[in-house]
């Protein structure tokens, strides 16, 4: 077994781990930064160094066999002991680097403006952030800690509820001058609307959503103005150029700084929300706890429900 052993490289057992744990050669190659043949053609040379069927090739897909389960779980074992091991050294010598992705909004508007916080709690503690403005559907793979818009059915990780979605019209005050506020909802028909293109609000509420919930009758204004950037949107709405569809917590230190106020007093609530998400490889878990306790505890003071 040691000679086997010292045949088999830690690449391959990482190969192993990642295609057994996500169920698919494909979803390993993208996790790994690999090709799906380059994977398969590694896993098929660890069943002949091993002797043994580790996988049981079905219809669109991939399933361990015994023999493949029981290796699962001592690479994992092995593989979290290296990972700490190779932590506790650095530890000593640099900060940690946490790798937190996200989308641009909620790291510009609620978790940037925080941070400082956080670092102050733990000075120890680097936050490197990987946003982006099209959806995280696949997370990068060296990501710690991802928050995440959606309806919280999330696969391959552990999943915490951080906030509901509650969204509500908001605009600068100047748009609202000589006007008695808060309007009554069926007023949005008259007002200038800021609208995101579609393949950047992702699952979002759109101007339509929000009409249909406020049972307003008329359809919602095209609008002179679309962003794919809902951060330049919220800045076309504090200078005055129309009325942006404002989420909860991203838009609630504007409002309180008055650089934006509410449209109606009237807010529409859906079944999303943002949530924690924490791949099933779990690096520095007590750091990411910590980070997580963190996140939540941001919350306290605000009631969710």
């Amino acid at each position: 077994m040691g000679n086997r052993l010292d045949q088999i490289p830690l690449d391959t057992l990482r190969v192993f781990e990642s295609a057994a744990r996500l169920q698919s050669f494909t979803g390993a190659a993208v996790e790994l930064g690999s090709t799906q043949p380059a994977i398969s053609q590694q896993i098929k040379r660890l069943e002949r160094q091993l002797a043994c069927r580790l996988f049981d090739r079905i219809y669109r897909g991939i399933v361990l066999t015994e023999a493949g389960e029981l290796l699962l779980g001592y690479v994992q074992q092995g593989l979290a002991m290296l990972d700490s091991g190779v932590a506790a050294v650095t530890m000593q010598q640099q900060h940690e680097v946490l790798q937190v992705a996200t989308d641009f909004a909620f790291a510009a508007y609620w978790l940037m403006p925080r941070l400082e916080r956080f670092h102050q709690l733990h000075p120890e503690v680097d936050v490197s952030l990987v946003t982006s403005e099209r959806g995280l559907g696949v997370l990068p793979p060296e990501t710690d800690v991802a928050i995440i818009f959606g309806d919280g059915r999330f696969k391959n990780g552990q999943v915490h509820p951080l906030f509901h979605e509650e969204v509500y019209p908001v605009c600068s005050p100047r748009l609202l001058e000589g006007r008695p506020a808060p309007l009554p909802p069926v007023a949005l028909a008259g007002l200038p609307l800021l609208h995101l293109r579609p393949e950047s609000r992702s699952r979002w509420l759109d101007w339509s959503g929000v009409f249909r919930a406020l049972d307003i009758s008329e359809q919602p204004s095209s609008g002179m103005l679309r962003f794919d950037n809902y951060t330049l949107l919220i800045q076309a709405a504090i200078a005055g150029q129309g009325v942006a569809i404002g989420w909860r917590h991203l838009v609630d230190d504007l409002l309180a700084q008055g650089l934006l106020c509410r449209v109606c007093a009237e807010s529409v609530r859906t079944e999303y929300g943002y949530y924690v998400l924490l791949p099933e490889r779990k690096r520095r878990q007590r750091l990411v706890e910590s980070f997580v306790i963190w996140l939540q505890s941001e919350l306290t003071d605000r009631p969710q429900d």
